[in-house]
């Protein structure tokens, strides 16, 4: 069924009798602009944590305490580990901006990682949310050494048996 509208009086389109009802709303819409779609910060911190770690060279996210926090809730039972952790956003309606605080391996050109963990935020969150990421700022709380996973394992077996 199609909706018509007639031109005001004393007006006319050559031609044409009606004009044809045009706007954001009826089965002639396009579906993206049938209703409103809201992102929440959650969802939009959750891609921008996992893309962080996709990115060779990150240890872990977090600052501190948050790390340490954190940490602790990974090993009480049922505690699943924060995809969010060391991420922080600010979405708008079309535009985000993400913060991460992130722990790099030792031995890797910070530089490139901080380049590369922006590229691959960017993408994953610009592709799955449409919303334009106006920037990504890094900050990089400390350097993982390779000796102190022995050390962490060393004190976590003593404590268990």
């Amino acid at each position: 069924m199609s909706e018509s509208i007639s031109p005001p009086s004393g007006q006319s389109q050559p031609g044409s009798a009606s004009k044809s009802l045009q706007g954001h709303s009826g089965a002639g819409a396009a579906p993206e602009t049938r209703g409103r779609t809201t992102i929440a910060d959650s969802v939009v911190e959750k891609i921008a944590g996992m893309a962080t770690r996709e990115v060779p060279g990150i240890h872990s996210l977090g600052a501190g305490m948050s790390r340490t926090l954190g940490a602790v809730r990974d090993k009480v039972p049922g505690g699943r580990p924060s995809v969010s952790r060391g991420v922080k956003v600010e979405v708008g309606e079309r535009q985000t901006a993400v913060d991460l605080d992130v722990v790099v391996e030792y031995g890797v050109s910070i530089v490139d990682i901080a380049g590369d963990v922006r590229t691959n935020v960017i993408t994953a969150v610009e592709r799955m949310t449409g919303l334009e990421v106006v920037e990504v700022n890094i900050a990089v709380d400390d350097v993982h050494l390779p000796d102190e996973e022995e050390e962490e394992g060393e004190e976590s077996e003593s404590r268990v048996q």
